[in-house]
C-alpha cells in the first residue's frame, strides 16, 4: 500500500472518528439540528513520543478546568491513535467563537500551552461546520481508557 494511500485513509478514519465524537458532544439524549452559533474545531497534534503520559497529564487538566469554569465550553474530547499515542486528537465544541475566544485566554489554557510547548512537534487547527450532534450520557465515559 503506498504512502498517500495510507495518508489519505488513515484521513478518512480521522473524520469518521470526529463524526462520531461529535454526534455524542451535546447533552444526553439530545438528538437536534445544530445552531449555527456553535463554534467546533478539531485539533490535529504530533507530539513527543518519548513524552507521551507527561502530555496526557496536561490535557486532561486543561479539560477538566475548562469544562469546571467555562460554561461556553460545551465539550472537549482528547484521543489518541491506538497504534501511535503521538498521534492526538482534540475535538472542541462551544457555544459560539466568542466563547472559544474566551476560552484561548483563560489562565489554565495558559498553562496547559506553556506545559506543551516543547512536547507537541505540529498542531494543525481544522473548523467544521456541524452537521447533527447527539448524544448519550455516560457517567465517566472513558474512566477506564489506558
Amino acid at each position: 500500500m503506498s504512502g498517500r494511500w495510507k495518508q489519505q485513509g488513515a484521513r478518512r478514519l480521522g473524520i469518521s472518528i470526529c463524526g462520531v465524537v461529535m454526534l455524542t458532544s451535546m447533552q444526553a439524549g439530545a438528538c437536534a439540528e445544530p445552531s449555527q452559533e456553535l463554534y467546533i474545531r478539531i485539533a490535529e497534534i504530533e507530539i513527543d513520543a518519548a513524552r507521551v503520559d507527561e502530555y496526557k497529564a496536561a490535557v486532561k487538566e486543561e479539560i477538566e478546568g475548562s469544562i469546571r469554569l467555562e460554561s461556553g465550553v460545551l465539550a472537549l474530547y482528547a484521543v489518541h491513535d491506538k497504534h501511535n499515542p503521538a498521534r492526538v486528537r482534540v475535538f472542541e465544541i462551544y457555544a459560539d467563537e466568542a466563547a472559544y475566544q474566551a476560552h484561548i485566554r483563560t489562565p489554565h489554557f495558559a498553562k496547559y500551552k506553556a506545559a506543551v510547548q516543547d512536547i507537541v512537534k505540529s498542531l494543525n487547527l481544522l473548523e467544521t461546520a456541524p452537521i447533527a450532534l447527539g448524544s448519550r450520557s455516560r457517567v465517566n465515559a472513558g474512566a477506564n481508557a489506558p
